[in-house]
């Protein structure tokens, strides 16, 4: 599996983790099997964000909220963009992944998944993340 794919399969586990507010070990090996994702650089990447995420999770919550417009709030955000902007935000900071790639994946999954507005706003917010974060 390329790395876009493998993106797209960390971000749908992502976005459960999201909804089930936990995350185990036990659940990511259930993930793993019930998608048959068996090569071993797809495994170890989307364990290593779904690991990276929940240890960085404070710092990365506080990124995406130091971010957002005056009144808004990450309760009012959809889960899905949530899990997206964790997800850039992870690659961005933590692995070092050029912004622009980053973004770019992120945004492509937005128009995929998300609402209609997504890919705006999850563009929005990284460029504030990134401006603020690597300048």
């Amino acid at each position: 599996m390329n790395r876009s794919g493998a993106r797209e399969q960390a971000f749908k586990l992502l976005y459960s983790t999201e909804i089930q507010h936990e995350t185990s070990e036990e659940q990511v090996e259930l993930y793993l099997e019930n998608n048959d994702i068996l090569d071993e650089k797809t495994r170890e990447y989307i364990i290593d964000v779904i690991n990276g995420i929940k240890q960085n999770e404070e710092e990365i919550n506080k990124l995406i909220t130091d971010n957002l417009k005056k009144d808004w709030q990450l309760g009012r955000i959809p889960k899905i963009n949530i899990a997206l902007l964790k997800l850039a935000i992870y690659e961005i900071i933590y692995k070092e992944i050029p912004y622009k790639v980053a973004i770019n994946e992120v945004v492509e999954l937005a128009k995929k998944y998300g609402e209609d507005n997504s890919p705006i706003f999850i563009n929005g917010i990284l460029a504030s993340v990134v401006k603020t974060k690597l300048n």
